[in-house]
């Protein structure tokens, strides 16, 4: 049976409820962005702990091992107890999950006073793996209770706005991240800077999870018992299956491009740029992410009418052209507020790369109106796109092949959220194990980059190892056509 929608302590509302939901999606969508800056900290958090610890490169990234890999073992265990009988999330709500997870990854950014004070790089791994664990649940908690609060067939575009907001996370966080862990001020401690601000996220945590308590959040149910039974599960629909393997895809192929920008902007045949100089354009990366999922909320939503779609697309694209400003000058901007640590640095004004950037959000828009608000016609015609862009870089040079790295970005943005929602369409009871199941799969991005790595070795070209992820994306155009048709193969 289909899952419904019914205020607390009501009955269930069909799939066809056309309640306003603003108010719980408002607060929901909060906690896209709480994660999503939570994991973009990590970016900052691994050449903190090389230079304190004097670790090595392999040890450094450690920091992501310990943080994903909670994401496979802890989806891996709800999964088991799942199939048992024992969903925990159908049996108890969305709301509790969601609040059991804000608590748990609190718990891991308090770990980080203890880990500081005994300067120990371990001690800050667990409290990673603890919060990690935290936004696990949060995953398996919120990204199906957005898909199923409202009407299936605007399932992608509510998922998009909520995840545009988790890309706007990571978009802030190597930003509020650097000037606060590289902050210039005196410190007893060098890991004085680390703690602070995850003292703060902790409090923040705990501030949502009283007001999420407290809050009046539609109860999504999924049956008329609730509880799901033993058996097959999840995994006897096709769609949900090849969808698991779409998200491993996924994030493997986004985390493995977004990996190696930097690397990549630095060859002599590219662009030749310094560490510091490309620091900018992986912001370009990340910032065209959030740009596309706003579109996608606007473009997959089949309630949305042509004059205020106008209205919002205009919108999106002012926000998007003082976006693509700010972070291709973002050094510059950032100059006049706070100071240089390190002396004065001759900066210029970037007006080219903004326009680049400018142009492919609006090619973005004519992508998105081919696809005709189809989810899954849209994830196959943005997926070949991307793999376009990726043939592109492979086999080209200088500028053109850095940007069409670069706005990647852009059309990767409308992927997760949108293979989630048709992933878990018309599972019904099943849906918070199918859950499971996909953010499991994010363990993907653990594995894929450590495969491009091995063809970036063997090969002696970093240019050539993108064809690992260009398969990736090859199979996504697949789910996209063909694969996300559901399908229930008992």
């Amino acid at each position: 049976m289909a899952g419904g929608v019914a205020p607390s302590g009501g009955t269930p509302i069909g799939s066809g409820d056309e309640k306003n939901h603003t108010g719980p999606l408002i607060i929901v969508t909060l906690l896209f962005f709480m994660w999503g800056f939570i994991t973009c900290m990590n970016d900052i958090l691994i050449p903190k702990f090389k230079a304190v610890f004097q670790l090595s490169g392999t040890e450094a990234l450690l920091v992501q091992s310990a943080f994903f890999g909670a994401f496979f073992i802890i989806s891996f265990i709800y999964f088991l107890l799942s199939v048992s009988g024992n969903d925990l999330i159908a049996k108890y709500g969305y709301k509790k999950a969601i609040i059991v997870g804000l608590i748990v990854c609190a718990v891991g950014c308090l770990g980080f006073l203890p880990a500081a004070e005994a300067e120990s790089y371990n001690l800050f791994l667990g409290s990673l793996f603890v919060l990690a664990s935290g936004v696990t649940i949060l995953q398996m908690g919120a990204n199906p209770y957005v898909t199923l609060l409202g009407k299936p067939d605007g399932a992608s575009s509510r998922l998009n706005m909520t995840q545009a907001f988790n890309s706007l996370g990571t978009t802030v966080a190597p930003i509020v991240g650097g000037i606060l862990i590289f902050s210039c001020l005196p410190e007893e401690n060098p890991l004085d800077s680390v703690t602070m601000p995850y003292i703060a996220l902790a409090l923040t945590l705990i501030g949502l999870a009283v007001l999420i308590f407290f809050a009046k959040l539609p109860v999504v149910t999924g049956s008329d018992s609730g509880i799901p039974q033993k058996g097959k599960g999840a995994i006897a629909y096709q769609h949900l299956v090849l969808g698991v393997v779409c998200i491993f895809m996924y994030v493997g192929g986004e985390v493995s491009i977004g990996s190696t920008i930097i690397n990549f902007l630095g060859l002599d045949n590219i662009a030749g740029l310094e560490n510091e100089e490309a620091d900018k354009y992986l912001a370009v990366y990340w910032g065209g992410a959030m740009i596309g999922r706003f579109f996608a909320a606007i473009f997959l939503n089949e309630s949305t009418v042509v004059k205020e779609k106008i209205g919002s697309v205009l919108g999106i694209l002012g926000f998007g052209i003082l976006l693509a400003f700010f972070l291709t000058n973002k050094e510059l901007i950032l100059s006049f507020i706070i100071p240089p640590c390190h002396g004065a640095k001759e900066l210029a004004w970037d007006f080219n790369s903004a326009f680049i950037f400018i142009g492919v959000v609006i090619a973005n828009i004519v992508a998105f109106l081919i696809g005709k608000k189809k989810a899954g016609f849209t994830l196959g015609i943005f997926s070949v796109i991307v793999c376009g862009l990726l043939a592109f870089a492979i086999i080209g040079n200088g500028v053109p092949a850095m940007w069409a790295i670069l706005v990647i970005g852009l059309f990767n943005s409308i992927m997760f959220p949108t293979i989630f929602s048709l992933a878990i369409r018309g599972l019904g009871i099943d849906t918070s194990q199918g859950s499971s199941l996909l953010v499991m799969a994010i363990v993907g991005g653990a594995l894929v980059p450590i495969l491009q790595g091995l063809v970036w070795d063997g090969t002696k070209s970093l240019q050539l190892s993108f064809i690992v992820p260009l398969v990736c994306y090859v199979y996504i155009a697949f789910y996209g056509f063909v694969g996300s048709k559901p399908k229930n193969i008992d």
